[in-house]
């Protein structure tokens, strides 16, 4: 689904919305409240200058409407995998919008993540794995990076990766897999009752800001030890 039909299914034509190239932000009207929209689309690679747009955004939102609820819409391939950027600083760009969106969550504003596209590497984990939480359509594509990649990277056979993949969610791309791990919290479906806009109010009137990503995880099967590693080391302090 592309955004023009995702924004369409949560607010109709309640909304200002825009595209600025691989760019979107605007507002849009729900449950009689106004909603912030920072995004992306178009497969966008995040560079320098997409993660500063993005961040300004938020600052943005922060400055000018304190409390309001950010919505991230998710299309991207990663960062931007050139020269000019890594030249310009896109390690500190992208921090510094992980930094604001963080920012926001504690200033009160609730930060929820939907990936509707695609979501790759660094230009996910700066944006929908900082959320308050970050959701999905069963359609959309998570990854850190394919299995052919991920077999140059580690020097191990496809074929011992792949069966990897069948066995633990952490080898494997999918959107339930990240379901599993507790990296989303929920899939939307466009077909249920009341269709995205449902996902999404379920999602606002979800009080808990606590990042419990890896208590999912182990309650999912899919991050089994996460959790109790972080238990262990805060019993040790």
């Amino acid at each position: 689904m592309n955004w023009h039909g995702v924004v369409q299914a949560l607010f109709g034509g309640s909304h200002d919305i825009r595209a600025d190239g691989d760019f979107l932000v605007g507002s849009a009207g729900f449950d009689g409240a106004t909603v912030a929209i920072v995004g992306s689309t178009n497969h966008a690679p995040v560079g320098y200058a997409l993660a500063l747009r993005q961040a300004a955004a938020v600052l943005e939102v922060m400055a000018r409407h304190p409390g309001r609820a950010i919505l991230l819409l998710i299309d991207t391939q990663g960062q931007r995998l050139r020269r000019h950027d890594e030249l310009l600083g896109i390690h500190r760009a992208m921090a510094h919008l992980g930094c604001c969106i963080d920012l926001a969550r504690r200033r009160g504003h609730r930060v929820i993540g939907l990936v509707y596209d695609q979501a790759l590497s660094g230009g996910f984990i700066t944006s929908g794995l900082i959320a308050d939480a970050c959701h999905a359509l069963p359609g959309a594509e998570i990854r850190v990076m394919r299995i052919p990649a991920m077999a140059r990277v580690t020097k191990l056979p496809e074929a011992m990766l792949e069966a990897l993949a069948q066995a633990d969610p952490v080898f494997a791309p999918g959107v339930h897999n990240y379901v599993r791990m507790g990296g989303v919290r929920t899939v939307w479906d466009p077909a249920a009752p009341a269709g995205l806009a449902a996902g999404l109010r379920a999602a606002l009137a979800d009080a808990d800001t606590h990042d419990r990503r890896a208590e999912d995880g182990r309650a999912r099967g899919g991050r089994r030890l996460a959790a109790t590693v972080a238990e262990r080391v805060l019993a040790a302090d």
